[in-house]
């Protein structure tokens, strides 16, 4: 069941690594809430500069890269 919040803050501009050893992408801004509570984020690939959307749970657990 989706609410109607505002997005949380996210760490615009901070470098984190997919797993410990996984890829590199820069943390950008929260674009929507799921059905589960979760928020989608924009995220900018380091080495491509591809931006994909990725949940903000799982940016919580990433590392900060190295």
């Amino acid at each position: 069941m989706q609410t109607d919040l505002a997005p949380p803050k996210t760490p615009v501009g901070k470098i984190k690594s997919f797993g410990l050893f996984g890829p590199k992408y820069e943390i950008g801004q929260a674009l929507h809430q799921l059905d589960d509570g979760d928020w989608m984020v924009e995220v900018t690939m380091v080495e491509t500069g591809e931006k994909v959307e990725y949940r903000l749970s799982r940016i919580d657990n990433d590392p900060e890269a190295r």
